[in-house]
This record gives structure tokens, C-alpha cells and sequence, in this order.
């Protein structure tokens, strides 16, 4: 099989806080229509992508996984999600702030709605000046506050505030409080769940003009009260290098803004890549068949475990890209170590 980097079809969602940004960025006509999110990669059943470019254009991407889940997500991952999809990527235009609410985590979501967990994580790509979003508690609050200030609308005055730049970027494990405000365009990488538990909507209407549903119990028993002393993510960005942002259980996202041909090789990790082009557009060259994609500035790619080896060419001058993948060198040395002892016993 000659596996290729994959493209899609957009998958935008009209949402009541979306804004305007997120078609032109994308490079189509821009609309009246207030797009919030647009789904570059998914799984979900209830929005899965369609794929655009080469032999599968025009089929959906979880019946291709389906059919060839261990060249598209690798070994390691195919065996841990049982050929699943576990990861889901958005691009965010925040024109109002979205609710406060809060994810649960694997266990709640499995058992509440059969459901993976939803942990996250944001990448500012433009904010307006005073631009801020919410994230965990500033301080310590016992369920019984909470309850009382979601009742009193006052529960906003004991979330950590932070005001963001371009190129900020936050964790958001489950259990953590947030809200995206408006101003804010960003990247978001989360696991694939769309499990969210609203605590806090501001009272306002939806898009059909009835009052958006609250799930204040659920987020009570999902909240996690601990407070950090940080919760913006510091990192050192260095051109033509990249930077690792985050490394979690869930996924591992790597930053880079290069301005020359640059050459990844993400072999060793037996995962799929999804490669954001946060801006400039690029080529995408993979080494093992010469297949060539031209990535253009606010779409995405899955490039498949089978050819995880491959150059990005900035078309521009320069590009930035955001990379998810699933880290599983931890697992692949701790199956090498077993199997060393076994064979040492035998």
C-alpha cells in the first residue's frame, strides 16, 4: 500500500461566540456565518473528515484507519486505541468568550458516556490587545463556593486570568477550569472526545435562541480545585529547530518556524504526525516515495506512521507549523526490556 499525506475538506462549525477570521485564514470566501471551530482532523462520529487529495479523496477518514490502521497510526498506537483516532485538532476564533467550563477525564467520560477523556491544549496563533483567557483557579475554592458562585454568576472572580500574545500556549488537563475570551484566534490539540461540561454561559442565548444547556453536577464531580502557581506553558522558541511544547500521556506537540527545507524524521515515535500550518504555506515531502502535498497557511495534514520521514519546504520565506504525535518510545523500550528478560530466562 502507498500511503500519502493526507488532506481535507473543510468542517467548519457555526457556533453563537464564533467570529469571522477563520474562513479567510483558511483561504475561502468569507461569510456573515459565525464560524467558532474548524475541525482540521477528526474522528468524531458526529463530524469525522473527509479526506480530499490523492486515491481515498472523498472517503471519510475513520473508514481509511479502518482499513489500514497500523500504516496510518502506527503499531504502537493502533494496539493501544484499538485502531482508533486518538487525537482531534481544531483552529479556534474566539469573537466572544466561550463558556466556562471544564473536561472530564478518561475514567468519568468512559463511565458517564462510554467516551474518551478530554484533556487539551491551546496555541495563541493572534490576539487582540487586552486579549485574555481563563485557566484553573487563582485560588482555593471547596465545591460548595462553587456552587454558590455558578448560582450568583460571580464565578469568574476566582478563575486565574491571563492576559495572552501569539505564541502562548496552555495545558489544559481534564479537570481544569477554562474559557477561551474573545479576541483570540488559537490552535487547539485535544484528545478525540467532544465531552465538554458547560459551568458558566453568561446567561446568553445559543444559535437558536434558546438558553444553551448547563452541567453544573457533572463539572462539580470533574473539577480538579488545586491551584498552580503557573498555568501558561514557557518554552525557548528557536527558528529551524523543533521546539517541544508539550509531552504529555496524551499527545506530544513540537512548534517550528523554519526558512529553509527542513527534515523530519518521526519514525521512532510509531505514531501518525498532524502538521498545523499556523502560517506560510509549505511543501511536504516525503522521502520513501517522493509523494509531495503544498500545505497551505490554516489547513492541516495526517501524515501516516508508514511515512513519518519526510522534508517541509517553507514556500513563503518562512513557515510555522504545529505537530501532534503520540510519543511511544517509553512503551517500545519497555516491550524490548521484557522481552529481554524472557529471552535471558528462556
Amino acid at each position: 500500500m502507498m500511503f500519502y499525506p493526507l488532506l481535507f475538506e473543510p468542517n467548519l462549525h457555526p457556533v453563537v461566540w464564533g467570529g469571522s477570521q477563520l474562513r479567510p485564514y483558511k483561504g475561502l470566501e468569507p461569510s456573515e456565518e459565525p464560524i467558532g471551530e474548524s475541525w482540521e482532523v477528526s474522528a468524531v462520529p458526529s463530524s469525522k473528515s473527509v479526506i480530499s487529495n490523492g486515491v481515498w479523496q472523498g472517503r471519510d477518514l475513520v473508514s481509511v484507519i479502518g482499513e489500514h490502521p497500523e500504516g496510518i497510526l502506527g503499531r504502537a498506537v493502533n494496539g493501544k486505541y484499538h485502531g482508533q483516532l486518538p487525537l482531534l485538532v481544531k483552529f479556534i476564533d474566539a469573537r466572544r468568550d466561550l463558556s466556562i467550563q471544564v473536561h472530564p477525564n478518561d475514567e468519568m467520560a468512559l463511565r458517564e458516556h462510554g467516551k474518551m477523556g478530554k484533556s487539551e491544549m491551546w496555541y495563541i496563533i493572534k490576539a487582540e490587545p487586552g486579549a485574555h483567557l481563563y485557566a484553573g483557579f487563582k485560588q482555593t475554592i471547596s465545591p460548595y463556593e462553587y456552587q454558590k458562585r455558578v448560582e450568583d454568576g460571580s464565578i469568574t472572580e476566582v478563575l486565574a486570568d491571563h492576559q495572552v500574545k501569539a505564541g502562548d500556549v496552555f495545558y489544559l488537563p481534564a479537570g481544569r477550569v477554562h474559557a477561551i475570551c474573545g479576541g483570540i484566534l488559537l490552535a487547539e490539540v485535544q484528545q478525540s472526545s467532544d465531552v465538554t461540561y458547560r459551568i458558566f454561559d453568561y446567561n446568553r442565548p445559543g444559535m437558536d435562541g434558546k438558553p444553551r444547556e448547563l452541567h453544573t453536577e457533572l463539572a462539580a464531580r470533574a473539577l480538579d480545585y488545586h491551584v498552580e502557581e503557573n498555568y501558561r506553558t514557557e518554552y525557548v522558541d528557536v527558528r529551524n529547530r523543533a521546539v517541544q511544547i508539550i509531552d504529555t500521556p496524551f499527545f506530544d506537540v513540537r512548534v517550528m518556524e523554519i526558512s529553509k527545507d527542513f527534515h523530519r524524521d518521526l519514525r521512532k515515535y510509531d505514531s501518525f504526525v498532524i502538521s498545523m500550518c499556523i502560517e506560510g504555506d509549505c511543501r511536504i515531502r516525503v522521502r520513501s516515495t517522493g509523494e509531495e502535498i503544498t500545505l497551505r497557511q490554516g489547513t492541516s495534514t495526517l501524515i501516516p506512521a508508514a511515512i513519518a520521514d519526510y522534508d517541509v519546504i517553507p514556500l513563503e520565506g518562512k513557515s510555522r507549523l504545529l505537530d501532534a504525535f503520540i510519543d511511544n518510545r517509553e512503551t517500545s523500550l519497555t516491550n524490548l526490556i521484557t522481552k529481554f528478560l524472557h529471552l535471558s530466562q528462556v
